[in-house]
């Protein structure tokens, strides 16, 4: 007679496979594997970032729109947090997302520090994403040519979220407004409930 799996098996490989499927998408958006991306996610799942509200399909498709008018992020990812509820599950990261930009002439690294939270859930045993949010934290922005001067004028943007002020000014100015309402370090009624206690590692 066969052994059962010990559930402890069992959830460790779920842990792994949820863990998997988060780095698999960043690691799509990254280098361009568009089709990749795309079999990470739901039909119906949800994006919610700074440059887009939308389903994870279209997420990926205006992700290409976006490669191909030269706008391509990366992203420095730490360590994953998966908790488990059954066939559901929520994977958390701290993450860096560095975009390069020319602003009045002058070529920048726009770093993006925000925590990353996917929503996965197994369906016909298959994991795949159902949400994926941003959490802000800060920003900053630097040349890419040390000694450059970059120059931003207070008022312009001091009408936008300190957790991502610099990021939705240049986005903007790029063609890409970004809402004022997402989730950030400096609203916690805009992240707590997103997925219970456990969010709390994303900012603490």
């Amino acid at each position: 007679m066969t052994e059962p799996i010990p559930q402890a098996v069992l959830e460790a490989a779920d842990v792994s496979a949820v863990s998997q499927l988060a780095l698999r998408l960043m690691a799509s958006r990254d280098f361009g594997w568009w089709e990749q991306m795309r079999d990470c996610f739901h039909d119906d799942s949800v994006v919610r970032i700074s440059w887009i509200k939308a389903s994870g399909p279209e997420f990926v498709r205006r992700s290409k729109k976006m490669a191909e008018r030269k706008v391509q992020a990366s992203h420095r990812l730490g360590p994953i947090f998966v908790t488990l509820a059954g066939d559901r599950a929520i994977a958390q990261m701290a993450a860096i997302v560095d975009i390069p930009f020319t602003l009045t002439g002058i070529a920048v690294m726009i770093s993006s520090h925000a925590g990353l939270l996917f929503r996965a859930e197994k369906r016909e045993s298959v994991w795949r994403v159902s949400g994926f949010d941003a959490i802000y934290l800060r920003d900053e922005i630097a040349p890419v040519i040390p000694g450059q001067i970059i120059a931003i004028d207070p008022e312009v943007v001091k009408t936008f979220r300190p957790t991502y002020r610099l990021l939705a000014y240049c986005l903007a100015s790029g063609g890409f407004p970004v809402p004022n309402d997402l989730a950030g370090i400096d609203r916690p009624d805009s992240w707590k409930s997103m997925a219970g206690p456990a969010s709390r590692h994303l900012v603490e």
